[in-house]
Protein backbone atom coordinates (compact mmCIF):
# COMPACT_ATOMS: atom_id res chain seq x y z
CA UNK A 1 0.00 0.00 0.00
CA UNK A 2 1.25 3.44 -0.96
CA UNK A 3 2.31 5.80 1.79
CA UNK A 4 -0.02 8.79 2.10
CA UNK A 5 0.03 11.83 4.33
CA UNK A 6 -3.44 10.99 5.62
CA UNK A 7 -5.68 7.98 5.94
CA UNK A 8 -8.63 10.30 5.35
CA UNK A 9 -8.87 13.83 4.04
CA UNK A 10 -12.19 15.62 4.26
CA UNK A 11 -13.03 18.54 2.00
CA UNK A 12 -15.68 20.65 3.72
CA UNK A 13 -16.06 21.56 7.38
CA UNK A 14 -19.84 21.39 7.77
CA UNK A 15 -21.81 19.09 10.04
CA UNK A 16 -21.26 15.97 7.95
CA UNK A 17 -17.60 16.56 7.19
CA UNK A 18 -16.69 17.47 10.76
CA UNK A 19 -18.49 14.43 12.15
CA UNK A 20 -16.65 12.10 9.76
CA UNK A 21 -13.28 13.71 10.50
CA UNK A 22 -13.76 13.67 14.26
CA UNK A 23 -14.93 10.06 14.46
CA UNK A 24 -12.24 8.80 12.07
CA UNK A 25 -9.56 10.60 14.09
CA UNK A 26 -10.90 9.09 17.31
CA UNK A 27 -10.36 5.66 15.71
CA UNK A 28 -6.66 6.45 15.39
CA UNK A 29 -6.75 7.39 11.70
CA UNK A 30 -4.57 10.17 10.35
CA UNK A 31 -7.16 12.78 9.40
CA UNK A 32 -7.04 16.16 7.72
CA UNK A 33 -10.00 18.42 7.02
CA UNK A 34 -10.08 21.65 5.02
CA UNK A 35 -12.72 24.38 5.11
CA UNK A 36 -12.34 27.54 3.04
CA UNK A 37 -14.95 29.65 4.83
CA UNK A 38 -15.94 28.84 8.44
CA UNK A 39 -16.17 25.52 10.24
CA UNK A 40 -19.75 24.54 10.98
CA UNK A 41 -20.99 24.79 7.42
CA UNK A 42 -24.38 25.99 6.26
CA UNK A 43 -26.30 24.77 9.30
CA UNK A 44 -24.22 26.47 11.95
CA UNK A 45 -22.98 29.54 10.10
CA UNK A 46 -25.82 30.60 7.76
CA UNK A 47 -28.62 28.09 8.07
CA UNK A 48 -30.49 26.17 10.75
CA UNK A 49 -28.91 27.70 13.86
CA UNK A 50 -29.03 31.44 13.06
CA UNK A 51 -32.40 30.90 11.39
CA UNK A 52 -33.88 29.41 14.56
CA UNK A 53 -32.45 32.29 16.61
CA UNK A 54 -34.19 34.69 14.22
CA UNK A 55 -37.41 32.68 14.58
CA UNK A 56 -37.27 33.09 18.36
CA UNK A 57 -36.70 36.82 17.98
CA UNK A 58 -39.65 37.21 15.64
CA UNK A 59 -42.08 35.40 17.97
CA UNK A 60 -41.89 37.91 20.80
CA UNK A 61 -44.45 40.40 19.43
CA UNK A 62 -47.14 37.69 19.59
CA UNK A 63 -45.97 36.63 23.05
CA UNK A 64 -46.31 40.23 24.24
CA UNK A 65 -49.82 40.43 22.76
CA UNK A 66 -50.90 37.10 24.26
CA UNK A 67 -49.65 38.05 27.72
CA UNK A 68 -52.56 40.47 28.22
CA UNK A 69 -55.07 37.62 28.32
CA UNK A 70 -53.12 36.10 31.20
CA UNK A 71 -53.14 39.27 33.27
CA UNK A 72 -49.83 40.78 32.22
CA UNK A 73 -49.42 44.40 31.25
CA UNK A 74 -46.49 44.61 28.90
CA UNK A 75 -45.07 48.07 28.09
CA UNK A 76 -44.73 49.01 24.46
CA UNK A 77 -41.78 46.99 23.18
CA UNK A 78 -38.98 48.19 20.91
CA UNK A 79 -36.79 45.98 18.72
CA UNK A 80 -33.15 46.61 17.86
CA UNK A 81 -31.89 44.71 14.81
CA UNK A 82 -28.15 45.39 15.40
CA UNK A 83 -28.42 43.85 18.87
CA UNK A 84 -29.94 40.67 17.44
CA UNK A 85 -27.22 40.47 14.77
CA UNK A 86 -24.41 41.01 17.27
CA UNK A 87 -25.75 38.41 19.71
CA UNK A 88 -26.33 35.94 16.88
CA UNK A 89 -22.80 36.45 15.57
CA UNK A 90 -21.35 35.86 19.03
CA UNK A 91 -23.19 32.56 19.40
CA UNK A 92 -22.20 31.41 15.89
CA UNK A 93 -18.54 32.20 16.60
CA UNK A 94 -18.75 30.13 19.79
CA UNK A 95 -20.19 27.15 17.92
CA UNK A 96 -17.65 27.48 15.10
CA UNK A 97 -14.78 27.26 17.59
CA UNK A 98 -16.30 24.13 19.13
CA UNK A 99 -16.59 22.42 15.74
CA UNK A 100 -12.95 23.05 14.93
CA UNK A 101 -11.78 22.19 18.44
CA UNK A 102 -13.62 18.87 18.46
CA UNK A 103 -11.68 17.70 15.41
CA UNK A 104 -8.37 18.78 16.90
CA UNK A 105 -9.17 17.15 20.26
CA UNK A 106 -9.85 13.88 18.48
CA UNK A 107 -6.43 14.04 16.83
CA UNK A 108 -7.38 15.46 13.42
CA UNK A 109 -5.68 18.33 11.64
CA UNK A 110 -7.73 21.29 10.42
CA UNK A 111 -6.91 23.63 7.54
CA UNK A 112 -8.49 27.02 6.83
CA UNK A 113 -8.13 26.67 3.09
CA UNK A 114 -9.87 25.82 -0.12
CA UNK A 115 -8.99 22.25 -1.08
CA UNK A 116 -8.91 21.10 -4.70
CA UNK A 117 -8.46 17.59 -6.03
CA UNK A 118 -5.39 17.14 -8.22
CA UNK A 119 -5.97 13.45 -8.74
CA UNK A 120 -7.74 10.64 -6.85
CA UNK A 121 -5.21 10.71 -4.01
CA UNK A 122 -3.83 14.28 -4.08
CA UNK A 123 -5.36 17.46 -2.67
CA UNK A 124 -4.07 20.96 -3.19
CA UNK A 125 -4.43 23.34 -0.24
CA UNK A 126 -4.78 26.70 -1.96
CA UNK A 127 -4.11 28.89 1.10
CA UNK A 128 -0.85 27.04 1.82
CA UNK A 129 0.23 26.60 -1.80
CA UNK A 130 1.05 22.93 -1.31
CA UNK A 131 -0.35 19.49 -1.88
CA UNK A 132 -1.08 16.62 0.47
CA UNK A 133 -2.03 13.02 -0.24
CA UNK A 134 -4.67 10.78 1.26
CA UNK A 135 -5.73 7.17 1.01
CA UNK A 136 -9.46 8.00 1.32
CA UNK A 137 -11.05 11.33 0.40
CA UNK A 138 -14.48 12.51 1.53
CA UNK A 139 -16.17 15.45 -0.22
CA UNK A 140 -18.67 17.22 2.03
CA UNK A 141 -18.82 20.72 0.58
CA UNK A 142 -22.59 21.13 0.89
CA UNK A 143 -24.70 23.49 -1.18
CA UNK A 144 -25.55 27.16 -1.58
CA UNK A 145 -28.61 29.22 -2.49
CA UNK A 146 -29.48 29.18 -6.17
CA UNK A 147 -29.20 32.51 -7.94
CA UNK A 148 -31.45 33.78 -10.74
CA UNK A 149 -29.23 35.36 -13.41
CA UNK A 150 -32.08 35.31 -15.95
CA UNK A 151 -34.07 37.75 -13.79
CA UNK A 152 -33.46 41.35 -14.91
CA UNK A 153 -32.13 43.15 -11.85
CA UNK A 154 -31.06 39.98 -10.07
CA UNK A 155 -27.90 41.82 -8.98
CA UNK A 156 -30.08 43.77 -6.55
CA UNK A 157 -31.36 40.61 -4.87
CA UNK A 158 -30.09 38.83 -1.78
CA UNK A 159 -30.31 35.20 -0.63
CA UNK A 160 -30.63 33.66 2.82
CA UNK A 161 -26.85 34.02 3.18
CA UNK A 162 -27.03 37.81 3.10
CA UNK A 163 -30.25 37.95 5.13
CA UNK A 164 -28.27 37.00 8.23
CA UNK A 165 -25.99 40.01 7.87
CA UNK A 166 -28.15 42.92 6.71
CA UNK A 167 -26.88 46.24 8.02
CA UNK A 168 -30.43 47.33 8.78
CA UNK A 169 -33.86 45.77 8.95
CA UNK A 170 -35.84 46.55 5.79
CA UNK A 171 -39.23 48.23 6.00
CA UNK A 172 -40.54 45.96 3.22
CA UNK A 173 -39.28 42.76 1.62
CA UNK A 174 -40.31 40.59 -1.31
CA UNK A 175 -39.34 36.93 -1.06
CA UNK A 176 -39.27 34.80 -4.20
CA UNK A 177 -40.01 31.13 -3.54
CA UNK A 178 -42.41 28.85 -1.71
CA UNK A 179 -40.19 26.26 -0.04
CA UNK A 180 -39.38 26.04 3.62
CA UNK A 181 -36.61 28.67 3.50
CA UNK A 182 -38.89 31.20 1.80
CA UNK A 183 -41.76 30.46 4.19
CA UNK A 184 -39.60 30.60 7.30
CA UNK A 185 -38.02 33.92 6.35
CA UNK A 186 -41.41 35.37 5.42
CA UNK A 187 -42.60 34.65 8.96
CA UNK A 188 -39.35 35.90 10.49
CA UNK A 189 -39.40 39.25 8.72
CA UNK A 190 -43.13 39.73 9.29
CA UNK A 191 -42.69 38.99 12.99
CA UNK A 192 -39.98 41.64 13.17
CA UNK A 193 -42.36 44.23 11.73
CA UNK A 194 -41.38 44.08 8.06
CA UNK A 195 -44.05 44.39 5.36
CA UNK A 196 -43.64 40.99 3.70
CA UNK A 197 -44.77 39.61 0.35
CA UNK A 198 -44.12 36.04 -0.77
CA UNK A 199 -44.10 35.40 -4.53
CA UNK A 200 -44.35 31.75 -5.60
CA UNK A 201 -44.80 30.24 -9.04
CA UNK A 202 -46.58 27.12 -7.74
CA UNK A 203 -50.20 26.52 -6.80
CA UNK A 204 -49.53 26.35 -3.07
CA UNK A 205 -46.59 26.95 -0.74
CA UNK A 206 -44.46 24.07 0.61
CA UNK A 207 -44.68 21.49 -2.16
CA UNK A 208 -44.17 17.88 -1.05
CA UNK A 209 -45.75 18.58 2.35
CA UNK A 210 -49.26 17.41 3.20
CA UNK A 211 -51.82 19.61 1.45
CA UNK A 212 -53.94 20.19 4.56
CA UNK A 213 -50.94 21.68 6.36
CA UNK A 214 -49.94 23.74 3.34
CA UNK A 215 -53.36 25.31 2.98
CA UNK A 216 -53.83 25.88 6.70
CA UNK A 217 -50.44 27.57 7.03
CA UNK A 218 -51.12 29.71 3.96
CA UNK A 219 -54.41 30.92 5.45
CA UNK A 220 -52.83 31.62 8.84
CA UNK A 221 -49.94 33.56 7.33
CA UNK A 222 -52.33 35.74 5.36
CA UNK A 223 -54.44 36.39 8.48
CA UNK A 224 -51.27 37.61 10.18
CA UNK A 225 -50.70 40.08 7.35
CA UNK A 226 -48.20 38.30 5.08
CA UNK A 227 -49.17 38.70 1.44
CA UNK A 228 -48.80 35.51 -0.62
CA UNK A 229 -48.94 35.59 -4.42
CA UNK A 230 -49.14 32.10 -5.93
CA UNK A 231 -49.00 31.37 -9.66
CA UNK A 232 -46.67 34.36 -9.87
CA UNK A 233 -43.01 35.17 -10.38
CA UNK A 234 -40.88 38.27 -10.24
CA UNK A 235 -40.28 39.48 -13.79
CA UNK A 236 -38.06 42.50 -13.19
CA UNK A 237 -36.24 44.21 -10.31
CA UNK A 238 -35.07 47.81 -10.57
CA UNK A 239 -33.55 50.30 -8.14
CA UNK A 240 -35.13 53.70 -7.72
CA UNK A 241 -33.29 56.93 -7.13
CA UNK A 242 -34.11 56.77 -3.42
CA UNK A 243 -32.46 53.33 -3.18
CA UNK A 244 -35.65 51.31 -2.80
CA UNK A 245 -36.48 48.46 -5.17
CA UNK A 246 -39.40 48.02 -7.52
CA UNK A 247 -40.42 44.43 -8.33
CA UNK A 248 -42.71 43.81 -11.28
CA UNK A 249 -44.55 40.51 -10.85
CA UNK A 250 -46.81 38.40 -13.02
CA UNK A 251 -49.80 40.44 -14.11
CA UNK A 252 -47.90 43.72 -14.14
CA UNK A 253 -48.26 44.75 -10.49
CA UNK A 254 -45.21 46.59 -9.12
CA UNK A 255 -44.20 45.89 -5.51
CA UNK A 256 -42.09 48.35 -3.55
CA UNK A 257 -39.45 46.88 -1.24
CA UNK A 258 -36.13 47.57 0.42
CA UNK A 259 -34.86 44.03 -0.14
CA UNK A 260 -35.70 41.22 -2.55
CA UNK A 261 -34.70 37.79 -1.33
CA UNK A 262 -34.34 34.79 -3.62
CA UNK A 263 -35.24 31.46 -2.01
CA UNK A 264 -35.65 29.37 -5.14
CA UNK A 265 -33.67 26.29 -4.20
CA UNK A 266 -30.10 25.27 -3.54
CA UNK A 267 -27.30 23.92 -5.72
CA UNK A 268 -24.36 21.62 -4.84
CA UNK A 269 -20.94 23.20 -4.23
CA UNK A 270 -18.90 21.28 -6.79
CA UNK A 271 -17.43 23.97 -9.06
CA UNK A 272 -13.64 24.23 -9.28
CA UNK A 273 -12.99 21.40 -6.83
CA UNK A 274 -10.98 19.38 -9.32
CA UNK A 275 -13.62 16.67 -9.45
CA UNK A 276 -13.42 16.43 -13.22
CA UNK A 277 -9.63 16.18 -13.14
CA UNK A 278 -9.86 13.37 -10.62
CA UNK A 279 -12.44 11.57 -12.75
CA UNK A 280 -15.41 11.83 -10.37
CA UNK A 281 -18.80 11.38 -12.03
CA UNK A 282 -21.34 14.18 -11.53
CA UNK A 283 -25.01 14.62 -12.35
CA UNK A 284 -26.36 17.31 -14.67
CA UNK A 285 -27.28 19.49 -11.72
CA UNK A 286 -23.69 19.42 -10.45
CA UNK A 287 -24.31 16.92 -7.65
CA UNK A 288 -21.73 14.19 -7.03
CA UNK A 289 -23.06 10.78 -8.05
CA UNK A 290 -22.70 8.19 -5.28
CA UNK A 291 -23.84 4.64 -4.71
CA UNK A 292 -25.92 3.38 -1.78
CA UNK A 293 -22.84 3.60 0.50
CA UNK A 294 -21.89 7.18 -0.51
CA UNK A 295 -18.98 6.01 -2.67
CA UNK A 296 -18.31 7.70 -6.01
CA UNK A 297 -17.23 5.89 -9.17
CA UNK A 298 -13.70 6.02 -7.72
CA UNK A 299 -13.41 3.52 -4.89
CA UNK A 300 -11.42 5.81 -2.58
CA UNK A 301 -13.46 9.00 -3.05
CA UNK A 302 -16.74 9.44 -1.20
CA UNK A 303 -19.34 12.19 -0.84
CA UNK A 304 -22.03 12.95 1.73
CA UNK A 305 -24.54 15.65 2.54
CA UNK A 306 -26.06 18.30 0.30
CA UNK A 307 -23.30 18.00 -2.29
CA UNK A 308 -24.90 14.67 -3.29
CA UNK A 309 -28.39 16.22 -3.55
CA UNK A 310 -30.12 13.30 -1.84
CA UNK A 311 -31.90 14.62 1.26
CA UNK A 312 -30.81 18.14 2.15
CA UNK A 313 -31.02 18.08 5.94
CA UNK A 314 -28.25 18.44 8.51
CA UNK A 315 -29.12 15.29 10.52
CA UNK A 316 -29.08 13.34 7.26
CA UNK A 317 -25.55 14.53 6.48
CA UNK A 318 -24.43 13.48 9.97
CA UNK A 319 -26.12 10.09 9.56
CA UNK A 320 -24.39 9.63 6.19
CA UNK A 321 -21.07 10.51 7.85
CA UNK A 322 -21.52 7.80 10.47
CA UNK A 323 -22.47 5.27 7.79
CA UNK A 324 -19.36 6.26 5.84
CA UNK A 325 -17.19 5.58 8.89
CA UNK A 326 -18.76 2.14 9.33
CA UNK A 327 -18.21 1.33 5.65
CA UNK A 328 -14.75 2.80 5.07
CA UNK A 329 -13.03 2.14 8.40
CA UNK A 330 -14.93 -0.51 10.35
CA UNK A 331 -15.39 -3.17 7.68
CA UNK A 332 -19.14 -2.90 8.22
CA UNK A 333 -20.74 -1.69 4.97
CA UNK A 334 -23.69 0.44 6.02
CA UNK A 335 -25.99 2.25 3.60
CA UNK A 336 -27.64 5.45 4.84
CA UNK A 337 -31.33 5.02 5.60
CA UNK A 338 -33.30 7.81 3.96
CA UNK A 339 -36.72 6.35 4.68
CA UNK A 340 -39.20 7.97 7.13
CA UNK A 341 -37.33 11.15 8.04
CA UNK A 342 -38.96 13.56 10.46
CA UNK A 343 -38.61 17.22 9.63
CA UNK A 344 -39.91 20.63 10.65
CA UNK A 345 -40.69 23.97 9.07
CA UNK A 346 -40.15 26.76 11.58
CA UNK A 347 -42.96 28.88 10.28
CA UNK A 348 -45.40 30.56 12.65
CA UNK A 349 -47.25 28.35 13.46
CA UNK A 350 -44.63 25.70 12.78
CA UNK A 351 -44.97 22.42 10.95
CA UNK A 352 -43.74 19.03 12.10
CA UNK A 353 -44.09 16.08 9.79
CA UNK A 354 -42.88 12.51 9.34
CA UNK A 355 -43.77 9.88 6.79
CA UNK A 356 -46.10 10.05 3.80
CA UNK A 357 -48.53 12.84 3.02
CA UNK A 358 -52.09 11.86 2.20
CA UNK A 359 -51.55 12.44 -1.51
CA UNK A 360 -48.34 10.41 -1.64
CA UNK A 361 -49.83 7.58 0.41
CA UNK A 362 -52.86 7.42 -1.92
CA UNK A 363 -50.51 6.68 -4.83
CA UNK A 364 -49.25 3.50 -3.17
CA UNK A 365 -52.01 2.29 -0.84
CA UNK A 366 -55.55 1.52 -2.10
CA UNK A 367 -57.25 1.97 1.27
CA UNK A 368 -56.39 4.78 3.67
CA UNK A 369 -57.85 5.94 6.93
CA UNK A 370 -57.37 9.65 7.61
CA UNK A 371 -57.57 10.93 11.18
CA UNK A 372 -57.76 14.70 11.36
CA UNK A 373 -58.32 17.15 14.20
CA UNK A 374 -58.37 20.96 14.02
CA UNK A 375 -58.75 22.89 17.25
CA UNK A 376 -57.61 25.99 19.10
CA UNK A 377 -54.72 25.05 21.41
CA UNK A 378 -55.21 25.80 25.08
CA UNK A 379 -52.51 28.48 25.12
CA UNK A 380 -54.71 30.58 22.82
CA UNK A 381 -57.93 30.30 24.84
CA UNK A 382 -57.21 33.17 27.24
CA UNK A 383 -55.09 35.16 24.81
CA UNK A 384 -57.96 35.22 22.33
CA UNK A 385 -55.64 34.46 19.42
CA UNK A 386 -57.68 33.07 16.53
CA UNK A 387 -55.22 30.45 15.41
CA UNK A 388 -56.02 26.77 14.92
CA UNK A 389 -53.83 23.74 15.42
CA UNK A 390 -54.03 20.84 12.96
CA UNK A 391 -53.09 17.21 13.56
CA UNK A 392 -53.37 14.46 11.01
CA UNK A 393 -52.54 10.75 10.84
CA UNK A 394 -52.42 8.83 7.57
CA UNK A 395 -53.06 5.12 8.15
CA UNK A 396 -53.01 2.09 5.86
CA UNK A 397 -56.57 0.78 6.08
CA UNK A 398 -55.50 -2.80 5.47
CA UNK A 399 -52.58 -3.22 7.88
CA UNK A 400 -53.40 -0.27 10.22
CA UNK A 401 -49.77 0.87 9.95
CA UNK A 402 -49.33 4.60 10.51
CA UNK A 403 -47.83 5.92 7.28
CA UNK A 404 -47.64 9.62 8.08
CA UNK A 405 -48.09 12.08 10.93
CA UNK A 406 -48.49 15.80 10.26
CA UNK A 407 -48.85 18.69 12.71
CA UNK A 408 -49.35 22.44 12.36
CA UNK A 409 -49.11 24.39 15.57
CA UNK A 410 -46.98 25.28 18.60
CA UNK A 411 -44.05 22.89 19.22
CA UNK A 412 -44.89 20.84 16.11
CA UNK A 413 -41.19 20.27 15.42
CA UNK A 414 -40.62 18.81 18.87
CA UNK A 415 -43.57 16.44 18.40
CA UNK A 416 -42.35 15.38 14.96
CA UNK A 417 -39.03 14.29 16.43
CA UNK A 418 -40.80 11.99 18.89
CA UNK A 419 -43.29 10.76 16.29
CA UNK A 420 -40.33 9.76 14.14
CA UNK A 421 -39.60 6.93 16.58
CA UNK A 422 -42.92 5.01 16.36
CA UNK A 423 -43.23 5.61 12.63
CA UNK A 424 -39.68 4.40 12.05
CA UNK A 425 -40.50 1.35 14.14
CA UNK A 426 -43.55 0.63 11.99
CA UNK A 427 -46.13 1.19 14.72
CA UNK A 428 -49.81 0.69 13.99
CA UNK A 429 -52.79 2.89 14.74
CA UNK A 430 -53.69 0.29 17.38
CA UNK A 431 -50.37 1.07 19.11
CA UNK A 432 -51.33 4.74 19.13
CA UNK A 433 -54.78 3.90 20.50
CA UNK A 434 -53.30 1.82 23.32
CA UNK A 435 -51.06 4.69 24.39
CA UNK A 436 -52.29 6.70 27.37
CA UNK A 437 -52.80 10.39 26.75
CA UNK A 438 -50.96 13.12 28.64
CA UNK A 439 -53.56 15.67 29.69
CA UNK A 440 -53.90 18.55 29.15
CA UNK A 441 -51.62 18.71 26.11
CA UNK A 442 -52.13 19.33 22.43
CA UNK A 443 -50.20 16.15 21.62
CA UNK A 444 -52.83 13.98 23.30
CA UNK A 445 -54.90 14.36 20.15
CA UNK A 446 -52.45 12.00 18.46
CA UNK A 447 -53.60 9.11 20.69
CA UNK A 448 -57.27 10.03 21.12
CA UNK A 449 -58.45 10.16 17.50
CA UNK A 450 -60.24 6.80 17.49
CA UNK A 451 -62.55 7.22 14.51
CA UNK A 452 -61.36 8.05 10.97
CA UNK A 453 -62.40 11.48 9.77
CA UNK A 454 -62.69 10.02 6.27
CA UNK A 455 -61.26 7.25 4.11
CA UNK A 456 -59.44 7.33 0.79
CA UNK A 457 -60.09 4.37 -1.52
CA UNK A 458 -58.16 4.08 -4.77
CA UNK A 459 -57.27 7.74 -4.54
CA UNK A 460 -60.82 8.99 -3.96
CA UNK A 461 -62.06 10.48 -0.70
CA UNK A 462 -65.02 8.79 0.96
CA UNK A 463 -66.67 10.68 3.82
Amino acid sequence: MAAYDYDLFVIGGGSGGVRAARVAASLGKRVGIAEEFRFGGTCVIRGCVPKKLFVYASQFPEHFEDAAGYGWTVPRAAFDWPTLIANKDREIARLEAIYQKNVANAGGETFQSRAVLVDRHTIRLEAEDRTVTADQILVATGGRPALHPALPGSEYCITSNEAFHLAELPKAIVIEGGGYIAVEFANIFHGLGVETTLVYRGTEILSRFDMDLRQALHQTMEKKGIRILCHAVSEDVSRRADGRLEVRVTGGEVLLADQVMLAIGRVPNTENLGLEAAGVDMAKNGAIVVDAWSRTNLDNIWAIGDVTNRVQLTPVAIHEAMCFIETAFKDNPTAPDHDVIATAVFSQPEIGTVGLSEDDAAKHFPDLEIYRAAFRPMRHTLSGRDEKMLMKLVVDGETRKVLGAHILGPDAGEMAQLLGIPLKAGSSKDDFDRTMAVHPTAAEELVTMYKPTYRVKNGKRID
